[in-house]
Order: structure tokens, then C-alpha cells, then sequence
């Protein structure tokens, strides 16, 4: 399957909690730093057709996961 895309931000724990969770699995990911590409929440929103609250937000391939805490849920099911 595709890899995943980490959207977040610098500092974000949970941003750095979703890399570690994704590496520590054996799946490769792209991280995309919404600071340094010029994203806003409302970029995002409108990229993944979601509104958007808060950071990581998760895609695998063309699916869109969630946060750090539905990246958990769902890895299992791989």
C-alpha cells in the first residue's frame, strides 16, 4: 500500500509521537511541515476535505487516517 503523510507542525508532540509510531511499524512516511510549506489549517482543510482542528492529521495513501490517536487504531489492522 501507499505510504503515509504526516501533515504537523514543529513542536508538536504528538506530530513527533505519529513519526516514531510509523517508523517503529516498518512503514515509510513523508513529513510535511505546515511552517515551512505556508499551510494553514484552512490549506489543509481544504486539501483533505476535512475540517481541520488540530495536528497531525494522517493520510495513507488516498485515505485519510485522523490524528495520533486514530494512527494507533489503525495500524494494527495493517
Amino acid at each position: 500500500m501507499s505510504e503515509f503523510t504526516i501533515y504537523g507542525r514543529p513542536g508538536c508532540g504528538y506530530c513527533y509521537m505519529a513519526q516514531r509510531a510509523l517508523e517503529s511499524a516498518g512503514h515509510e512516511y513523508q513529513y510535511i511541515d505546515m511552517y515551512r510549506e505556508g499551510l494553514s489549517k484552512e490549506d489543509l482543510a481544504e486539501r483533505l476535505g476535512k475540517p481541520i482542528r488540530t495536528v497531525p492529521q494522517i493520510v495513507h495513501g488516498d485515505k485519510y487516517i485522523g490524528g495520533f490517536m486514530e494512527l494507533r487504531s489503525y495500524l494494527p489492522s495493517l
